[in-house]
């Protein structure tokens, strides 16, 4: 017999006008535990098919659509989900290599996001069903795209809202040694199994060459610098002086190791760029380019206005921070916040710095992270180039 969810009555559910999920409180009653992690049809009040997806009780997001027709998640499916993320790829036009692979609900694999590094897949799960086919999963990989070593990075605080334990291993079971990668012209020393996240952020590739252009000649401060991606691009395009900030002291090391393997000069300090703006508040006009890529600051909704608040003042201090005719790239990766309000902030933060603002760029996230247009939350990096006079 196939197993139904069923949406309340009076349910205004997004997943009518198309949106992947349906949340606990959108049903009329919820499944048996035991359908954790497997598939089951999802219905509309008139018992009208939605679709078919992976279920959680355990999770506020109960039901994840994989497809609008009836399927199981089986190697067949996987096999052909991942044959399409990697045929998107190839023919996105983007730098092979080094690159997401797959992206969630964006390639129908909710829960499984997948980066490559060379010759090295480094694999998140994120859902229940994922995480109970993750054996299938990187056989699946392993076939497809044919890589030397897998690692599987579970440890993301996010597998809790699907009761998941936090862990991190390879396919193979050895330790992944960490390594010099040439990415975009740049070495950086990459540290797949133990670093931040996925131990690189790929999502801002594009951006580092297009800041870049505008570095030659100019005093560049990059502020929440990581591994220094920005910093080095600019050293590399002649920058006078690189300043590279952030809070996290083995991000600052890897950055000043980065820069010490490519020859480039560029400083890096391990500071709060809150703090450090405060504390340098007098010297004003000082810098001639600033990028600022901070992490999300609204992790959730509920935290969106204070987010808000903070990428306001960050935003303001830049602009009072740049010499007339200054440049200022700006990013956020917070899904919550959606581009209107990005660019309300931005004026808010120029008219309280008397500063004429032009856009010379609209930034976004890479081809290689897929948006899918019925789901917001797929849409998560956006920013401006601007010109500060």
């Amino acid at each position: 017999m196939t197993v139904s969810l069923k949406l309340k009555p009076n349910a205004n559910a997004r997943v009518l006008a198309g949106h992947p999920w349906v949340f606990a409180n959108e049903c009329e009653q919820l499944l048996p535990a035991g359908q954790d992690g497997s598939v089951v049809e999802c219905r509309d009040r008139s018992g009208r098919f939605l679709g078919s997806g992976i279920y959680n009780s355990r999770s506020q997001i109960v039901w994840r659509r994989l497809s609008r027709d009836r399927v199981s998640l089986d190697e067949a499916y996987l096999r052909a989900a991942v044959a399409r993320a990697l045929g998107r790829r190839a023919t996105s036009g983007g730098e092979s290599g080094f690159q997401r692979l797959v992206w969630s609900e964006s390639d129908d694999l909710p829960g499984l996001v997948v980066d490559q590094f060379d010759d090295t897949l480094v694999v998140q799960i994120q859902t229940l069903a994922m995480e109970q086919r993750s054996t299938l999963v990187g056989d699946v990989l392993q076939e497809l795209a044919r890589p030397a070593e897998i690692i599987f990075r579970n440890d993301a605080p996010i597998r809790r809202l699907e009761g998941l334990p936090l862990e991190v291993h390879t396919r193979s079971g050895s330790a992944w040694a960490p390594r010099w990668a040439a990415i975009d012209g740049i070495e950086y020393w990459l540290d797949l199994q133990s670093g931040q996240k996925t131990g690189f952020y790929l999502d801002q590739r594009l951006q580092h060459g297009r800041v870049a252009a505008h570095a030659a000649g100019r005093r560049v401060l990059d502020a929440f610098c990581n591994q220094g991606s920005f910093a080095l691009h600019c050293a590399k395009a002649g920058a006078a002086r690189v300043l590279g900030l952030d809070s996290a002291a083995d991000a600052v090391e890897q950055a000043n190791r980065n820069a010490g393997r490519n020859g480039l000069k560029a400083e890096f300090a391990t500071e709060n760029v809150f703090d450090w703006f405060t504390a340098n508040r007098e010297r004003e006009g000082e810098w001639d380019l600033i990028v600022l890529d901070p992490p999300p600051f609204a992790k959730s909704k509920s935290a969106l206005a204070g987010a808000l608040r903070g990428y306001k003042e960050l935003n303001l201090r830049a602009m009072k921070a740049l010499a007339p005719g200054g440049v200022l790239a700006t990013y956020t990766c917070s899904h919550h916040m959606q581009d209107g309000e990005l660019r309300q902030i931005l004026a808010s933060a120029a008219a309280d710095a008397k500063r004429r603002v032009h856009v010379l760029e609209f930034c976004h996230q890479p081809a290689d992270h897929p948006v899918l247009i019925t789901m917001p939350e797929s849409e998560y990096l956006r920013g401006y180039i601007l010109r500060v006079e």
